[in-house]
This record gives C-alpha cells, sequence and structure tokens, in this order.
C-alpha cells in the first residue's frame, strides 16, 4: 500500500471540520506562508541587487517610519524574537546601513538608528515594493485588495490577542 492509498484511512480518524485541513490549499496558515515566501522572493531580487537582503527588508522599513527605536522595539514593531532582531541588526551594522546608539536615559537601552546610506535608499527601494504589491494584485479590484489588507490586519489581530492572553510555562525553553 503506497502512502497515497493510506491518506484517506488517517483522515478518517478526524472530524469533518478538522479534516478538510487536510489539504493544504484549505489552511489559511499555509496558503499565507505560501504568499509570503513568493512576496519575500519576488522582493528580493529586487531589492539584493541594492544590498538588502528579505531579512534586512522588515527591519529597515520599520527604521524608514521611525528611525532611533529601541532593539526591542524594532523586534515588537517586527514582529520578530529579539534574539533574531539582534541578528538582522547586526547584518545591517556590518552592510553600513545602521548604527547602534546607546541610550542618554537609560544605559542598557540601545537605539537603531539609519545611516545616510540607508535613508537614501528609501527612494530607490519603496518603488520596487509597490511594484511587488501591484504584481502581485494583479486581477483584483481596489475593493478586494483593501478588503484583503483588512482581513490580514483582523486575522494578525486576532492571533496576537490569542497569544498576549496564553499562560506562560516558565518551564518551556
Amino acid at each position: 500500500m503506497t502512502r497515497r492509498d493510506t491518506a484517506p484511512a488517517r483522515l478518517g480518524r478526524l472530524d469533518p471540520a478538522t479534516a478538510a485541513f487536510a489539504d493544504p490549499a484549505h489552511s489559511i496558515g499555509y496558503l499565507l506562508r505560501v504568499g509570503f515566501r513568493a512576496f519575500s522572493r519576488a522582493l528580493e531580487v529586487r531589492t539584493a541587487p541594492h544590498g538588502v537582503s528579505s531579512g534586512q527588508w522588515r527591519f529597515l522599513r520599520q527604521l524608514w517610519v521611525e528611525d532611533g527605536l529601541t532593539q526591542r522595539e524594532l523586534s515588537r514593531r517586527v514582529g520578530m524574537r529579539e534574539p533574531t532582531t539582534v541578528v538582522a541588526v547586526n547584518s545591517l551594522v556590518k552592510a553600513g546601513l545602521v548604527a547602534r546608539v546607546p541610550s542618554d536615559r537609560d544605559r542598557r537601552k540601545i537605539h537603531i538608528h539609519l545611516t545616510p546610506r540607508a535613508v537614501a535608499l528609501q527612494a530607490t527601494l519603496m518603488p520596487l515594493v509597490a511594484k511587488v504589491n501591484a504584481r502581485a494584485t494583479v486581477g483584483m479590484t481596489d475593493a478586494e485588495v483593501d478588503a484583503l489588507r483588512r482581513a490580514l490586519r483582523q486575522l494578525a489581530a486576532n492571533l496576537a490577542a490569542q497569544v498576549d492572553d496564553a499562560p506562560v510555562d516558565e518551564a518551556t525553553p
């Protein structure tokens, strides 16, 4: 018996509401992941020639909105864990795109500031992201794009609220 032959038997043990998600095409999380990866690849093809990886892009974009964020706040806004942010900021420093500046008020805080090179890159890179967004939404009306944005914001808020309300298990690494 092949793996394919046993799949229906395994699905038979699931209730119908759960079994529907066995097909990745029915899973919102799976579809978001596929879409995210496609977006990341499409954007990185355009930003890499300018020395910016998709991992660095997320952080630059937030710093263009508000320069001088602390590493912790930058991590929160990008939706990454702090150790991941440290690695990304290290790569941005090495690339000459940001500088770490200790806080005048609290020595424990480090602020991340854009370099003049990074500030100048905004005018070059933002039109590229506009093109990727336009390409991704070909065939969609403005109303559909607006509805998609609203739905994705709501989805993120719903899941963030769930995580924020979840009890923390101190024993879990």
